[in-house]
């Protein structure tokens, strides 16, 4: 099958940045691919992608432009003639379900999100007869697009979207002489619960008896100037690092990860912080939870800056625990979400996919 995949943005972050692993398995089960995205916003995913070998075309508009990205998509799937639209993310799924009604190509629609904004959801639950198949990329996301958009066992599946690799390097125990190093990765929204963090920071700076820590947030986005203010105001030990084009890197240097989130699908950046073994503490968001125990992490509740500081203080009271715990959360991803599991459920969804076009 020559497949076009088709995405909402290029940006660094999300959806984008697993395209290189999902489309690698299609094409070593014989299909050829072509991504397509409907907006460029930072371009950050594009370079994974080329160096992956894959053919990138990138739309030059809004987020909000529809209609032009509907025209333009419907020229691009003409000219490339695929057999099949592979879609990610609302705003590529509802369009690329148009376009596959006016080509009377097959529709393929990922979901990524365990909290679908009510509109989205009325959206989509109208359209869900447009897609063959639907493909939730966790637990968490199956749950709820099965919820949201009543569909039956037959029309819904799950590939999980890591694919976890024990090449990732693993962190390196902190010193004793050294602050506790503690760093969050991810773009500087108001989802990611960063202002959450903050004050979970001055409510930390109260509780007496701890080692010395520092934090690091390794993202850019739309809050920094209100995060920086934050962080000048109560005088925080969190640094903003800005954009990491290296997050491996970035996560080995850490001994605690936080991921304060109001709502997550899999995120892919605490998995990975598992893997490369550090301890995670994060929100009960998304597929978090189910991932995350007492033995590699903590859950708190989002929004609770209270509970998050007084997890952060029971971590930073065990020091001499934290490589022990990152080696249990790497040990847990790399059993969840193995490379070997993840290839092969890729080619049976598309065995499936070639049995029934």
């Amino acid at each position: 099958m020559k497949i076009a995949y088709v995405i909402n943005s290029v940006e660094g972050g999300g959806a984008a940045l697993p395209v290189p692993a999902i489309t690698q398995v299609m094409r070593e089960n014989g299909h050829e691919v072509i991504v397509l995205a409907l907006t460029r916003r930072d371009g950050r995913a594009i370079k994974p992608m080329l160096q992956a070998g894959l053919t990138v075309h990138v739309r030059e508009g809004s987020k909000t432009d529809h209609l032009a990205a509907l025209l333009w998509l419907n020229r691009e799937i003409g000219e490339q003639k695929p057999d099949l639209i592979w879609t990610s993310l609302t705003r590529a799924t509802l369009l690329g379900q148009l376009v596959g009604l006016r080509r009377r190509l097959p529709v393929v629609s990922w979901q990524h999100s365990a909290r679908l904004k009510p509109a989205n959801a009325r959206l989509l639950r109208l359209m869900r007869s447009l897609s063959k198949l639907w493909i939730a990329d966790s637990t968490c996301v199956e749950q709820e697009t099965e919820r949201k958009l009543g569909l039956s066992g037959d029309k819904l599946t799950c590939w999980p979207i890591f694919r976890a690799s024990d090449s990732f390097p693993v962190a390196v125990p902190g010193s004793e002489a050294a602050p506790i190093r503690i760093g969050s990765l991810g773009r500087l929204h108001p989802v990611k619960g960063y202002d959450t963090l903050c004050e979970a920071v001055r409510l930390l700076g109260k509780i007496a008896n701890l080692p010395g820590y520092e934090f690091h947030i390794a993202g850019e986005g739309e809050e920094r100037d209100r995060l920086a203010a934050l962080i000048a105001r109560d005088k925080l030990p969190i640094v903003l690092d800005g954009y990491n084009a290296e997050p491996r890197q970035f996560l080995s240097t850490l001994q605690i990860y936080v991921q304060p989130s109001h709502w997550e699908g899999l995120c892919l950046a605490a998995h990975e912080a598992l893997l490369c073994g550090v301890p995670v503490i994060a929100s009960e968001a998304g597929e978090l939870p189910h991932t995350i125990t007492e033995a590699c992490g903590r859950i708190v509740p989002p929004k609770d800056p209270e509970a998050l500081a007084l997890a952060l203080a029971d971590l930073l009271r065990q020091p001499e625990r934290l490589a022990t715990m990152g080696q249990i959360g790497r040990n847990r991803v790399l059993s969840r979400f193995d490379a070997a599991s993840f290839d092969r459920r890729g080619a049976e969804i598309l065995a499936r996919l070639e049995r029934t076009l």
